[in-house]
């Protein structure tokens, strides 16, 4: 990672919880039983349900934009946590109290032993090298995922497969749900769906909407919170800069 200049103070931090819908974190222990009692209400958890079929798990979007789509909602929980915010291009550490849950503990560390370094999207491309297999791990520990081998003996992958399709759907449903009816979006939502506009998923989540749905979607984003704004905004330069160097190879 290049070095990179400090960012400049905040004059607002935010609160503690932004996000009124994130439960108490768990201990990474493999949930035992069904994945129906369990509810993903942290914010990558329901991004990787947007970005993957809820039946078979397959992508919905390139590889680059969901690592970069679940890297931003990695930062995006540190931030409803209270323990960083954005200014700028900028990420800066408000809190190092480590949270309950492993793996926002395990990006927080990381933020707080490089110091130097601050830049937004710096931060994004380098969590985005391991947050897809953290996120699904996370999830598969809850009993919300499951892996499946698919390919030849020799060419053999790990997929991870919904356990409940309903629990898998539902955040797809209620999302595509409130903005065809132009329902104003709480907080968890609004970040939900900026993180769904900015990494290009917009178009298959609203396919078959008037041009005024997508306007409506773009307008609840836009009155997210300042921080999280300034986060979404790079999230969607380097989504963009991945989509173009996708089609130009």
């Amino acid at each position: 990672m290049n070095p990179t200049p400090h960012g400049a103070a905040d004059e607002h931090i935010p609160p503690v919880r932004e996000y009124a819908e994130l439960v108490e974190p768990t201990r990474p222990v493999r949930a035992v039983g069904s994945a129906a009692a369990h509810t993903s209400t942290r914010l990558a958890d329901e991004f990787f349900y947007l970005a993957h079929d809820d039946q078979t798990g397959r992508p919905r979007l390139f590889d680059s934009a969901t690592a970069h789509g679940l890297a931003a909602a990695l930062l995006a929980e540190l931030y409803g946590e209270g323990r960083i915010t954005f200014k700028g291009r900028h990420v800066r550490v408000t809190n190092a109290f480590p949270p309950k849950d492993w793996l926002q503990h395990l990006v927080l560390d990381r933020l707080v032993a490089e110091p130097r370094h601050t830049a937004t999207r710096t931060w994004l491309a380098f969590l985005g090298t391991t947050a897809y297999e953290q996120v699904a791990t996370r999830m598969w520990q809850l009993g919300l995922l499951q892996t499946h081998q698919v390919g030849r003996l020799w060419r053999q992958r790990t997929v991870y497969v919904p356990t409940d399709m309903n629990t898998a759907a539902w955040s797809w449903a209620r999302l595509s749900f409130q903005l065809r009816n132009y329902q104003q979006l709480n907080a968890f939502d609004t970040a939900l769906a900026g993180l769904a506009m900015h990494t290009q998923l917009d178009p298959i989540l609203l396919d078959g909407t008037p041009l005024a749905v997508r306007a409506f979607l773009r307008q609840q984003v836009e009155q997210a919170h300042p921080p999280l704004r300034d986060l979404l905004a790079d999230l969607g330069a380097v989504v963009g800069g991945a989509v173009l160097s996708h089609r130009t190879t």
